[in-house]
């Protein structure tokens, strides 16, 4: 938690320099962004609180547009690490089962209600140990930020 808050605030107080690349009201919106997308897996049980928080910080710092990349790469990237892990663990029909179900009680979802499609979705996990999203969160910070600056310094 500490970490993550000193995240936001120096994100926030970044913002407010003049040599920052984003405005303050850019870094709100990025805070804003990074937050909602991930609230909303949170509360359906498919990610951790300190991910959402993360995912926050990460706004804070880059504005709503590079979050948006970020968390999009970041889910390429998390899906990567999954199918990487199932195969290897021999799961892999189970994990695609597993995530039709899933699909089929979102898609459902004002029929069947949140809270059953929560356990759906909590009782598919406890198959597969929880991936850590900081790791593909990194990633895509990495792809997203860093990667564009080294090639075009190479260019």
């Amino acid at each position: 938690n500490w970490l993550s808050l000193t995240l936001v605030f120096s994100g926030l107080i970044g913002s407010c320099l003049f040599t920052h690349a984003i405005s303050p009201l850019q870094s709100l919106a990025g805070l804003s962004i990074g937050f909602g997308l991930c609230f909303i897996l949170f509360a359906l049980g498919a990610m951790g609180g300190g991910d959402v928080k993360l995912m926050a910080a990460v706004g804070a710092w880059l504005g709503a547009w590079p979050v948006l990349a970020v968390y999009c790469v970041a889910a390429i990237v998390g899906m990567l690490i999954v199918l990487v892990q199932a195969t290897a663990a021999g799961r892999l029909r189970t994990l695609v089962r597993n995530t039709g179900l899933v699909t089929i009680n979102l898609v459902h979802l004002r029929e069947v209600g949140v809270e059953h499609t929560k356990a759906t979705g909590q009782s598919c996990r406890s198959v597969q140990k929880p991936l850590p999203y900081a790791v593909p969160i990194l990633a895509a910070v990495i792809a997203v930020v860093i990667l564009p600056h080294l090639l075009w310094s190479v260019l």
